[in-house]
């Protein structure tokens, strides 16, 4: 049995599909517990509708990018494998850049050379074990994220928002200076992505047009791309 073979058996897909199993029973459970909490805060239904629908309708934009990583990573390690990894980590940058170390280390290089049971072993346990610290980090500071936040803010919302805020434009802006300073499609796609989505969030200020608030970001996406493409 050749390694795609191994990649697309069916103890491979019922391995991953009980993890993104569990992640779908999390997803519900913290679904249910965030409705209940929202009563107890006394946010109304319909609050809380709109806000269960804006999520869903920001998301389909980044999910369309995780499924074009997903299809490339599919050819390289599989099916089963690109479904499981995607929808935990949902890193497209670190699940190819981890698989490629991994079949590296036996002298496969991802996407060129014929992969071998070997190396699709040594990808699978290159990208887990290389995420293995995003969760027990995250396991063992979760309950201590409130004493930091009162350190670093000092109780003050407006504080913690401002540094909030400022921390997800700096993530954002060391993601996209890697792509921009590349002077290629990736760069002509970032220019493009930040002009649309700044002209849709323009035009809804202006305009009030509640629904491009919410759709602003996958049209932004989506024609960046296009327009990238058809360059």
């Amino acid at each position: 049995m050749d390694a795609l073979q191994i990649a697309n058996s069916l103890p491979m897909w019922i391995a991953c599909g009980l993890a993104v199993g569990l992640v779908v029973v999390q997803a519900a459970v913290f679904a249910k517990n965030a409705w209940s909490a929202g009563k107890k805060m006394g946010i109304t239904e319909k609050q809380m509708k709109s806000a269960v629908k804006s999520s869903a309708i920001t998301s389909i934009g980044p999910s369309i990018v995780i499924l074009s990583g997903m299809l490339s990573l599919l050819i390289s390690v599989g099916g089963p494998m690109a479904w499981m990894r995607l929808s935990l980590i949902g890193s497209v940058m670190f699940e190819s850049i981890a698989a490629g170390i991994g079949t590296s280390s036996v002298g496969v290089q991802l996407g060129a050379d014929a992969l071998t049971p070997e190396a699709l072993t040594m990808a699978v346990w290159a990208m887990i074990l290389g995420s293995i610290g995003w969760v027990v980090f995250a396991t063992f500071s979760a309950d201590k994220m409130e004493k930091v936040q009162e350190k670093v803010a000092g109780g003050n919302p407006a504080k913690l928002m401002s540094i909030a805020t400022a921390a997800i434009i700096g993530a954002f802006s060391a993601m996209s200076a890697q792509h921009i300073t590349k002077l290629n499609k990736n760069s002509i796609a970032c220019i493009l992505g930040a002009v649309i989505m700044g002209a849709l969030i323009t035009l809804g200020e202006k305009k009030n047009i509640k629904w491009l608030k919410e759709w602003n970001l996958t049209i932004s996406i989506l024609a960046a791309l296009v327009i990238t493409v058809l360059i």
